[in-house]
């Protein structure tokens, strides 16, 4: 199965893609993961995010696509995965498509969030970039950027909504319930 997992920030999509991952017994493929994993280990692509980031910039599609179709060659992708953190822009998905196909996702799965949720796990992090100015920023820029992409997905008819508020574990569980219902009506 081949998901993607798409939520503003603060949703839990990171924690949720590890937890539902590891109970499907696929891989949870982050990209900033990789990206970190790609400095870490001091490679010829690590070496140009890392110079890429420093400079305050965006890594390039192309470069995060290069990674990404690395990344789900890995035999624990074999069996499927869960993207967390790509496509963010319809740009990105594009992109996306021409790595696995236009019908190459199984499933796009929506953690809906309250903004003012959302707000306020965010602050309760308490990272000192994190203002309530900068982290409705960030909300805005995912509301225009990453939000189109859950109407292009639900035209393809892939799309779940689920309830991203709640305990952790119980999230994870309505996550596996409605991945599991879509498959099971298809």
């Amino acid at each position: 199965m081949k998901l993607l997992f798409i939520g503003p920030p603060g949703a839990g999509k990171g924690t949720q893609a590890q937890r539902v991952a590891e109970r499907l017994g696929i891989a949870h493929i982050s990209t900033g993961d990789m990206f970190r994993a790609q400095v870490a280990a001091g490679t010829e692509l690590g070496r140009r995010v890392e110079a890429i980031m420093k400079a305050g910039d965006y890594v390039p599609d192309e470069v995060t696509v290069a990674m990404l179709g690395e990344r789900i060659a890995e035999p624990d992708a074999a069996e499927g995965f869960i993207l967390d953190g790509f496509p963010r822009t319809l740009g990105q998905v594009e992109a996306l498509d021409r790595l696995l196909g236009s019908d190459g996702l199984d499933r796009v799965v929506v953690l809906d969030v309250p903004e003012d949720e959302l707000v306020r796990r965010l602050l309760s992090r308490g990272r000192a970039d994190d203002t309530e100015e900068t982290v409705r920023n960030r909300l805005a820029v995912y509301r225009e950027q990453t939000e189109p992409l859950i109407e292009l997905y639900a035209r393809r008819g892939i799309v779940v909504h689920v309830d991203g508020v709640g305990e952790i574990d119980e999230i994870t569980e309505r996550l596996l319930r409605a991945i599991d219902a879509r498959a099971a009506a298809e």
